[in-house]
C-alpha cells in the first residue's frame, strides 16, 4: 500500500519585519495540528532543513523593495503552485511604502553613512505588482485564525472564506459602542477591512487602519467626518499613511489631502 505525500508549504520572507511569519509560530498547539496535515518544506524562521519545490503552497512576506527582489519573487513563483501573500507588507508594499511620497535619495542620505552601498527601488510595492496572486491575506500582522482557515482551505482544495466587510461590524457583534459617535474618537473602522476582532475600538482607541481598506470603501465620506471632529488635512493624510499607505483607496485619499507643493501654489 502506498501513502500519499503531504502537500508541500514553503514560507518566505522579503522586506518586512517577520511579525506575519511569526505569527504562523504563535499558533502553538494548532500548528501542531498543521504539521501532522503538510510538511514543512522551507521556512527558515523556524527550521533548517530545506525540501527542494516545488511546493503546494507558498506563504510570503513581505514587498519588494530592492532589484534582487523582483528577480527572486520571480523564482517563487515558479516554483509554487498556490502563492499566498500574508500581512501589510505583501499585500500592499507595508509601513516602507511611505517611501513612494518621498524622494528615496533624500532618505538614503539621512539614514546611511554610506548611501552608495545600497542597491534599493525608489517604491515599495506589493507582491502583486509583480507576479500572479492566488490570495492575500491582510494585517499587520495578520490574525492567527484567519492564517489557519486560508491554510486550511488550500489543503482541503475551497476557496478561503475571509470577511471583507469593515471593522464596523466586528464592532456591532461583539457589542463595542462606537467610538467615533459615542467619543468623537478618529477612527478608520468603517473604511477598513475586518479581522482583527476590532481591537482598538475595544480599548476605546479609533481604529489604525492594519487589515487595509475593505472591499468598498468610502474614504472621502469618512475623512469629511474627520474633519468634522476636528482634524486638519494634513491629519487626515497622516492617518491614510501608515500600514497601508501605497493600498489604492489609502493612497488616493492621502494625497487628496497633501498640501500643494511651492509650485504647485505659483502655477
Amino acid at each position: 500500500m502506498t501513502t500519499q505525500a503531504l502537500p508541500t508549504l514553503a514560507v518566505w520572507k522579503f522586506a518586512s519585519c517577520d511579525g506575519c511569519q511569526l505569527t504562523l509560530l504563535n499558533c502553538e498547539d494548532e500548528l501542531m495540528a498543521l504539521a501532522g496535515q503538510v510538511q514543512i518544506a522551507y521556512f527558515p524562521e523556524a527550521t533548517r532543513a530545506v525540501v527542494e519545490g516545488p511546493y503546494d503552497v507558498s506563504l510570503v512576506e513581505g514587498s519588494v523593495t530592492t532589484p534582487d527582489e523582483i528577480e527572486r519573487i520571480g523564482q517563487v513563483r515558479a516554483m509554487s503552485r498556490t502563492l499566498v501573500t500574508i500581512g501589510a507588507c505583501a499585500t500592499s508594499g507595508g509601513i516602507q511604502a511611505l517611501r513612494n511620497f518621498g524622494d528615496i535619495a533624500e532618505f538614503r542620505s539621512v539614514v546611511y553613512a554610506h548611501p552608495e552601498y545600497l542597491s534599493t527601488l525608489a517604491r515599495s510595492t506589493p507582491i502583486s505588482a509583480h507576479v500572479s496572486v492566488d490570495f492575500e491575506l491582510r494585517g499587520c500582522p495578520i490574525d492567527k485564525h484567519q492564517l489557519l482557515e486560508v491554510l486550511s482551505a488550500y489543503i482541503q482544495r475551497r476557496r478561503p472564506r475571509i470577511p471583507t466587510t469593515s471593522v464596523c461590524v466586528e464592532c456591532k457583534r461583539r457589542g463595542t459602542v462606537c467610538v467615533a459617535v459615542a467619543h468623537g474618537t478618529p477612527c478608520l473602522g468603517p473604511v477598513t477591512q475586518a479581522g482583527c476582532g476590532a481591537l482598538c475600538p475595544a480599548f476605546a482607541r479609533g481604529c489604525y487602519g492594519c487589515f487595509g481598506p475593505q472591499d468598498t470603501p468610502n474614504t472621502s465620506s469618512l475623512a469629511d467626518r474627520l474633519l468634522a471632529l476636528g482634524m486638519d488635512d494634513d491629519q487626515v493624510m497622516r492617518i491614510y499613511r501608515t500600514f497601508n499607505a501605497a493600498s489604492e483607496p489609502f493612497r488616493r485619499e492621502s494625497e487628496r489631502h497633501e498640501a500643494p507643493q511651492p509650485e504647485e501654489v505659483g502655477s
